[in-house]
């Protein structure tokens, strides 16, 4: 029993992974009442992660098919029996967090992004790439309407991310925080860095994103064709943070050196590589290496609140639903946030 709806269809489009190692493909899923506790929302933006691809991949191998997706901003359409935190009308998101089961010990602590059998949204639940989402009431974020969805979707999984290692490792005003990658957690990790207040290096593999950089709010950019960029760091006295942001294992092992004492390096991209770093370097200096998954919705209205008071947004490429494989496929190129727009 639906305690409200507003007028639906009896069936909607969305694209999913239906075998792996294949392109996605559109299908038509049917119309399903939210069960308790539980929403559903008229997808107004979903960004493409270059997670969704561990789907398609094996990484995860979840059943198929699968809708993927998990940057997702919308309005809720439909309420299941006895919701008490959302009603019909209201702007609201989900991103990769899809839920928690409160049993488990990270739970009963309070630490629900680390739940034994927490849901993840579009890997083991329907995502964003479709018409409507289905979502766990207790995983779902306010948004403000005044901000555009496309531009807020990004914040959901990229945004968050980055803000929440922000804020997490022990920084003071003023510290050197380098950013590895300037892509779409990259781009992101520039603008709040100089927001909190942050020394901000930008570091590239080549000189093209500099202007861009320095605009998104760089105080320094290194270019790793011309200097290496651990030199450079050491240069500066050392960043007390380095988000690393691109899969590249070996450059990442590198950065270590760049690191102040007490520095910490950042893991946020998804890799499954591995690459050996020395206990003696660690144990010398103090550096830490740790990663960090996205955030609870509490985090995430957090992040908004945060990036709509600093001005803070997502650069996007926006492409309509019936154009979601090329948008998927312009993952790794776009500027820098494929977003599909229902």
């Amino acid at each position: 029993m639906v305690t409200s709806a507003a007028p639906h269809p009896a069936s909607y489009t969305a694209f999913a992974f239906s075998e792996r190692g294949r392109d996605l493909q559109k299908i038509s899923t049917p119309w399903r009442d939210p069960q308790a506790g539980t929403i559903v929302m008229k997808v107004l933006a979903c960004g493409i992660c270059a997670t969704d691809l561990t789907i398609a991949n094996g990484t995860f191998p979840v059943p198929l098919p699968r809708v993927p997706g998990h940057e997702i901003v919308g309005d809720v359409v439909a309420v299941g029996p006895k919701e008490k935190l959302w009603k019909v009308g209201d702007r609201v998101g989900v991103g990769c967090h899809g839920g928690y089961c409160s049993r488990c010990k990270r739970c009963r602590v309070g630490d629900f992004i680390t739940c034994e059998e927490q849901d993840l949204v579009g890997v083991l639940s329907d995502g964003g790439y479709a018409e409507y989402v289905t979502a766990r009431s207790e995983a779902v974020a306010a948004v403000p309407r005044d901000l555009d969805p496309a531009e807020t979707a990004p914040l959901f999984c990229a945004g968050v991310t980055v803000f929440n290692g922000l804020r997490t490792v022990n920084l003071s005003p003023g510290d050197t925080v380098a950013v590895q990658g300037i892509g779409g957690l990259g781009h992101l990790a520039i603008q709040f860095a100089h927001a909190m207040g942050y020394r901000t290096v930008a570091l590239s593999s080549g000189p093209d994103k500099e202007d861009l950089a320095r605009r998104l709010g760089a105080d320094e950019y290194v270019d790793g064709s011309k200097t290496d960029l651990s030199d450079a760091l050491r240069a500066m006295g050392g960043a007390k943070l380095i988000i690393c942001t691109a899969t590249a294992p070996e450059a990442t092992k590198k950065l270590i050196k760049g690191l102040d004492v007490d520095g910490t390096l950042l893991l946020l991209a998804i890799d499954n590589q591995e690459f050996g770093v020395s206990p003696l370097a660690l144990i010398r200096q103090r550096y830490s290496i740790r990663g960090l998954p996205n955030g609870t919705a509490q985090d995430i209205e957090d992040c908004i609140a945060f990036a709509k008071l600093h001005n803070i947004k997502a650069m996007v490429e926006r492409f309509p639903l019936d154009m979601t494989l090329e948008a998927f496929r312009r993952r790794e190129h776009a500027r820098f946030r494929a977003v599909i727009v229902p």
